[in-house]
C-alpha cells in the first residue's frame, strides 16, 4: 500500500526544488527526507529526480508522482476546510473575504442575510486581492466580494460572480445650488475628488473627461470606499463615487448633482470549485441569480 507520509515528503521537496530548503522550511532533518524519498522511489520502481547542481529535478516519473500528490494533498486541504467551518452542531461559520478599498454599505448588504441568519456565524476578513485569493485557495475563506477580477489560466480553480452593478454619480453639498448646470461645466469648473488609479471607476472617469475634452480639477485620489465617503461630506466641490457608497449622506447633507453617464462599477463574488461548498454561500449567492465569468 501506498505510503503517504512518503509521497508528502516527496511533494514538499517537488515545490521546493532543494532539499536543503525544504529540510528547514519544515523543521525536517535532509537525511529524513532523502531516505523518505528513496523509498518511496524503491516503491514506485522509478526514480522521480534527478540532480542539476544543488537543485533536484523531476523526471518524467516525478512530474506524474506530482500531478497525482497535488490532487491529493489539495483534496485533503479541502477536506479539512470544509470540516473546519463547522465549529459546533450548533453554530456553522461563513468566512469572507473582502477587498480592503470595497464600499461597507455593499459589503452590509450583500451579507444581510447571512447576518440575520439564526446559528451562523460571519467573520469578515480584508486585504489585497492577491492575499484573499491565497487564503481562498488554501480554504480558509470560502467567498471574495471584490470589484476587480484576478487574471485567470488553466490552473485557476476559482469562479467570479458578477453579483451587482451600481452607477456613479457626481455626489456633493444641496448648497451652492448647480445640479441645474451642464454635466460638462461642473466637470470643467468644480474641483473634484475621484477613486485612485488603480479603482474601474476612475478608467471610466477618465475615459469619459478624454472624451469631452476636459481637464478636470482633481484635488484628492481616495481608494478606500469608507475614506471617499468621509472626504465627500468634507469637500465643498464634488466626488465621484457610486451612490451606495453614501446613501445614509444622502438622506441628509448630500445630494447627487449629476449621473456620470456609462460610468458603473461592478461587484464579484469569487468562489472556489470545491466538491462540497458551504451550503451557508446560499445565502448570499442563491444558485439561480449567479452568473459565472
Amino acid at each position: 500500500m501506498l505510503n503517504y507520509h512518503h509521497l508528502r515528503y516527496f511533494w514538499i521537496v517537488a515545490h521546493e526544488g532543494n532539499l536543503t530548503r525544504a529540510a528547514k522550511k519544515h523543521n525536517v532533518a535532509q537525511s529524513a527526507l532523502s531516505m523518505q524519498i528513496s523509498a518511496l522511489e524503491t516503491f514506485l520502481g522509478q526514480p522521480l529526480f534527478e540532480r542539476t547542481g544543488r537543485r533536484l529535478v523531476l523526471t518524467e516519473a516525478g512530474h506524474v508522482a506530482l500531478d497525482f500528490a497535488d490532487s491529493i494533498f489539495t483534496k485533503g486541504e479541502e477536506l479539512l476546510g470544509t470540516l473546519g467551518t463547522l465549529e459546533s452542531p450548533r453554530q456553522h461559520v461563513l468566512r469572507v473575504g473582502v477587498l480592503a478599498t470595497l464600499s461597507r454599505n455593499f459589503q452590509i448588504g450583500f451579507l444581510a442575510p447571512a447576518l440575520k441568519a439564526e446559528k451562523v456565524e460571519v467573520t469578515i476578513r480584508s486585504g489585497t486581492l492577491s492575499a484573499l485569493l491565497d487564503n481562498l485557495e488554501n480554504y480558509k475563506i470560502d467567498i471574495i466580494l471584490s470589484t476587480v477580477v484576478p487574471i485567470r489560466d488553466e490552473s485557476t480553480r476559482w469562479v467570479a460572480h458578477e453579483i451587482d452593478n451600481q452607477p456613479v454619480s457626481l455626489i456633493g453639498h444641496a448648497q451652492p445650488p448647480r445640479a441645474h448646470l451642464p454635466l460638462e461645466t461642473l466637470l470643467r469648473e468644480e474641483t473634484l475628488v475621484v477613486p485612485g488609479p488603480q479603482s474601474s471607476i476612475r478608467t471610466g472617469f477618465d475615459a469619459l473627461v478624454n472624451r469631452l475634452g476636459i481637464q478636470p480639477q482633481i484635488v484628492a485620489q481616495v481608494d478606500d470606499m469608507a475614506m471617499l465617503r468621509l472626504v465627500a461630506r468634507e469637500h465643498t466641490g464634488l466626488t465621484v463615487v457610486p451612490p451606495i457608497v453614501v446613501k445614509d449622506e444622502l438622506d441628509t447633507e448630500l445630494i447627487e448633482v449629476a449621473k456620470l453617464p456609462g460610468l458603473a462599477e461592478t461587484f464579484f463574488a469569487i468562489t472556489l470549485e470545491r466538491r462540497f461548498p458551504n451550503p451557508l454561500l446560499n445565502l448570499v449567492l442563491p444558485r439561480n441569480k449567479r452568473r459565472a465569468e
